[in-house]
């Protein structure tokens, strides 16, 4: 896939006054700038909170009771609560202790613990569902909750099982360590998703990624509140499900990585315990060569086809004009859609090149005979009787943008990786649809910029009200070319929390300071749930430094790489030395960094608040100076690592850059501190050092050069920092 206020926010969250001091007096989750409305440290925001004064306390007497409606997910639901909250805080829960209360509590129970006296239970949290969700779930349910928490106990109500699961996410996030023990704020919330479909697509195609790997990234979805898991199965690269009906597509498809359908029910299940929808994706016509490899006779070229090796757009398609293609899809689909229970079924539909349809006569002819016109006519054509195939299994079809076409009937949904101006005109059109342009997050991006990304925004935001209703919301994409086992959580978390808050909050959510502090204490806590975004960095880079390297030595390695992003949407393809393949190994430090460095993001805002107080913050001057210094001096140990380590040796360059960059960080802030400015000549030097240092070396950006280039400009008197 290769195309791809905050006044609102005060008013909703009204967290000021005594509450608000007390939780913060008590160390309680809350987060807000100087000067500035403190906000819960829950992401994704509720719809609506409001503090009250004092606190939870939470110790090994925490008891959960549920009320209302019961079943076997919920109990499951509130034993994982507990496991959870068990981790975060290293409590131990006493044995006498159930790990969930049961209780037929009446609905006047309920309301006496939502008001802040005890449910007759007795339990610290008292859980109300009023019924059942959906057997098989689907779009657009009730997720709805309500939290209340005061000193004397919690209440959470919700009309069905996903809102209950919600609600207990939020709950596990209020609570922190204070001076007087874990506990979480007094406070009142009601909640609800803006979005019905909030989801997240992991490519298993190009890149297979183990069940242990899909599982924890589930987790880590219903940690923040997303509710679809996009599976890509089919790729030219590879097919990763069993068939029973057509074997031949795993068996040499696959090169013998491939889910089972069993292992497939199993994932389903999981997810559905945590109120996540599988959507499978199989990319048909285009994206296929995996399919054909197998069964050639499909296709429109002359074969034999083989699994692709390289990263891109292929030529390999199926023949729309082949009625046993159509008979093909017909049964495997039927098959898919036994196992699979979710309405809707994703068939790609993108990028197909034409390439083998131009090249067949056959194929040629039929165009012409059914006055199809071109390429385009023949995926329509193709579209046409697939849809009539999808619902016949009782599915919904969801295709990329390709697939949309003026005569389709109006169920199917259309995922854009064009953009709003795309989904826009699907909507006129009686489409729904779902956003994933600006949330791939395969491409690098920072979080603040896929978190600018609304579905309703841009052509999308002058749709009439009827129109914006099918905006279903969106997904984020984990592409795979260049993730494996080792380092996809990284990739994924934890930017897509700010996705999914995207989805999930009030649009008037757009702070962007105040989502940066909840996502970093949001990354702490999804790895509690086992996600290694942040654990595997430590590893990789000791491999990269290898054994015989010093404890200085990989403290040295980390120190740059800790300043270091990858180059971002497709440089990495388009500055490889070697054409990268699914064999190429993924331990090089591009592969180890961030794909957004918390170091340098942190360093450029320091220097964003030493500017902004005129050069007098005495304390963000010795700050931003020790870390020049740190880096100027860094390099030494970088040229001694690479003599033991090729791995090493090929970041030397911008370990060098490292070095100059601190040089020139630490003359600026002399200059600064002693409120002297420096000859022009010396300025308009450093200027173009720092061109030269923010230039891509080994697919790698230096991310500070931004600041230190404000330092310098600093310099000429530009800025209220009174040189003279």
């Amino acid at each position: 896939m290769f195309g791809r206020a905050r006044t609102g926010l005060l008013k909703r969250f009204n967290l000021l006054g005594r509450g608000c001091v007390a939780a913060a007096m008590l160390g309680m989750m809350v987060v807000g700038a100087p000067g500035q409305q403190a906000v819960l440290n829950v992401m994704p925001l509720p719809s609506n909170a409001q503090m009250r004064d004092g606190a939870l306390s939470v110790d090994a007497n925490f008891s959960v009771a549920l009320t209302g409606y019961s079943e076997a997910r919920l109990e499951r639901a509130v034993t994982r609560f507990r496991q959870e909250l068990a981790r975060q805080t290293g409590l131990v829960w006493k044995r006498e202790a159930p790990a969930v209360a049961k209780t037929e509590a009446t609905k006047t129970e309920t309301a006496k613990a939502a008001s802040g006296t005890p449910a007759a239970s007795g339990a610290t949290l008292t859980v109300h569902t009023e019924h059942a969700s959906a057997a098989i779930q689907e779009l657009g349910e009730n997720e709805s909750y309500t939290l209340e928490v005061s000193a004397s106990g919690a209440t959470l109500t919700a009309e069905t099982p996903l809102g209950t699961m919600h609600g207990l996410q939020t709950f596990l996030q209020l609570v922190a360590v204070t001076p007087q023990g874990f506990a979480a704020p007094a406070v009142t919330i009601q909640d609800k998703p803006r979005f019905p479909w909030r989801g997240l697509m992991i490519d298993s195609g190009r890149h297979f990624m183990p069940m242990e790997i899909l599982k924890r990234n589930i987790d880590g979805l219903e940690a923040v509140k997303m509710n679809v898991f996009h599976w890509h199965l089919s790729e030219n690269q590879g097919f990763r499900i069993e068939s029973k009906k057509f074997p031949r597509l795993q068996e040499l498809g696959s090169d013998g990585l491939y889910y089972t359908q069993e292992e497939v029910r199993e994932l389903i299940e999981y997810a559905r315990d945590r109120g996540i929808r599988v959507v499978p994706e199989f990319d048909v016509p285009g994206h296929s060569t995996a399919w054909l490899v197998g069964y050639p006779e499909l296709g429109s070229g002359p074969g034999p086809y083989e699994i692709e090796r390289k990263w891109g757009i292929f030529d390999p398609a199926f023949d729309p004009t082949n009625e046993k293609t159509y008979k093909f899809l017909n049964e495997f689909f039927g098959e898919m859609a036994k196992l699979f229970p979710d309405h809707f079924f994703h068939v790609g539909g993108d990028e197909v090149n034409g390439k083998e349809w131009d090249a067949n006569p056959k194929i040629q002819s039929f165009i012409k005979a059914n006055a199809l016109q071109n390429d385009a006519g023949l995926q329509a054509y193709f579209n046409k009787k697939l849809q009539a195939i999808i619902a016949k299994h009782g599915k919904s079809m969801v295709g990329w943008d390709e697939v949309l076409t003026p005569d389709l009937p109006k169920d199917i949904v259309i995922q854009s990786w064009r953009g709003q101006d795309s989904l826009a005109a699907a909507a006129k059109q009686g489409f729904r649809g779902i956003l994933s342009n600006g949330y791939y997050l395969d491409l690098g991006w920072s979080a603040a910029r896929h978190y600018a990304v609304d579905p309703t925004s841009g052509a999308a935001a002058t749709l009439a009200p009827v129109e914006s209703a099918r905006i279903l919301g969106g997904e984020s994409c984990m592409w795979s070319e260049y993730v494996n086992a080792e380092n996809v959580d990284s990739r994924i978390w934890p930017r897509n929390a700010a996705i999914a808050e995207r989805l999930w909050s009030p649009q008037s959510v757009t702070d962007v300071a105040s989502m940066y502090a909840r996502m970093d204490a949001e990354s702490a806590r999804l790895e509690w749930l086992g996600l290694t975004h942040r654990t595997y960095y430590r590893q990789m880079l000791q491999r990269i430094a290898g054994h015989l390297a010093t404890p200085q030595e990989v403290a040295a390695l980390r120190e740059l790489a800790d300043v270091l992003e990858p180059v971002k949407d497709y440089a990495r393809e388009q500055s490889a030395t070697n054409e990268p393949t699914s064999g190429t190994a993924l331990n090089r430090v591009v592969d180890a960094v961030a794909l957004e460095s918390g170091a340098a993001r942190r360093f450029n805002e320091l220097v964003d608040k030493y500017l902004a107080a005129g050069c007098k913050d005495d304390d963000s001057a010795n700050e931003l100076r020790a870390q020049l210094i740190r880096w100027r001096d860094n390099d030494p140990a970088i040229e001694s690592l690479a003599q033991k380590s090729f791995l090493v040796k090929e970041v030397v360059p911008v370990s060098q850059d490292l070095a100059t960059l601190g040089k020139i960080g630490v003359f600026a802030m002399d200059y600064l501190i002693l409120g002297s400015q420096p000859p022009a000549a010396w300025r308009t030097d450093q200027s173009a050092l720092l061109t030269d240092v923010s230039k891509p070396k080994a697919q790698l950006l230096l991310v500070p050069v931004a600041g230190v280039q404000k330092l310098v400009s600093a310099t000429g008197g530009a800025t209220s920092c009174g040189v003279k």
